[in-house]
């Protein structure tokens, strides 16, 4: 648990990353005094930073050592909580940051969202499509198997680009969709490389981490909209 988190608080302190959460920030306002759920959690920072712009936030995630790190971490509310199956309503503002592509239904946990919800209340999800990552190597071919392969192990890995479309089935309005795309030059980058490949491409990777050559880009799929 305590690399996940190092891992985790590593990429959070990206600068695309801190721009990518102020963003959703922005599209849940007006935050002062509303009732803010963070499906998915993790180690809690979305909830300390949306608490910080007056939010009543409260953190859900189904991992219980996730719920003990968070309440560890930062002052808040947080439980232990399935996206199927929610333990509060009656919710101002609903974020799920990299939750969909984990979840077997995506729409099942939307019609779940649209139903804690008030009437006008706002939904902010944001997440990468597995299948669209980018990464420099000498062995496009090899890099464009790993990638391939780590979208196989995901529940729903084509999930982001399916948000506008899924919010509207659920019935959500005024749906919009962005797409922010995070960038990684340096070593922080080279736990999610270990993720996808080992051998002679990762040693690959790794020396251009070291020599200032590695490239990796994730688009980052936003969309908001409505209850």
């Amino acid at each position: 648990m305590s690399s996940l988190l190092t891992t985790l608080d590593a990429i959070d302190q990206l600068p695309d990353a801190i721009a990518l959460r102020r963003r959703t920030y922005e599209l849940l306002e007006p935050l002062r005094n509303r009732t803010v759920l963070d499906i998915g959690c993790g180690g809690g920072r979305a909830v300390a930073e949306l608490a910080d712009r007056g939010a009543h936030a409260i953190g859900i995630d189904v991992d219980p050592d996730m719920i003990a790190a968070a309440r560890g971490r930062w002052s808040g509310e947080f439980h232990v909580g399935s996206a199927y199956d929610l333990p509060v309503d009656a919710l101002d503002g609903y974020r799920a940051d990299k939750v969909l592509h984990a979840l077997d239904d995506p729409a099942t946990a939307l019609a779940e969202a649209r139903r804690v919800l008030r009437p006008g209340g706002r939904i902010v999800l944001v997440g990468q499509d597995w299948d669209t990552i980018v990464i420099d190597s000498d062995d496009p071919v090899t890099t464009r198997n790993v990638i391939r392969a780590k979208a196989g192990t995901i529940a729903t890995p084509r999930a982001a680009r399916a948000y506008r479309n899924l919010l509207l089935d659920a019935g959500f309005t005024d749906v919009t969709a962005e797409v922010h795309t995070t960038v990684g030059t340096d070593e922080t980058m080279l736990p999610l490389l270990g993720a996808l490949g080992e051998g002679a491409w990762l040693a690959e990777q790794t020396q251009r981490a070291r020599t200032g050559r590695l490239f990796v880009a994730i688009p980052m799929f936003l969309a908001a909209g409505n209850a």
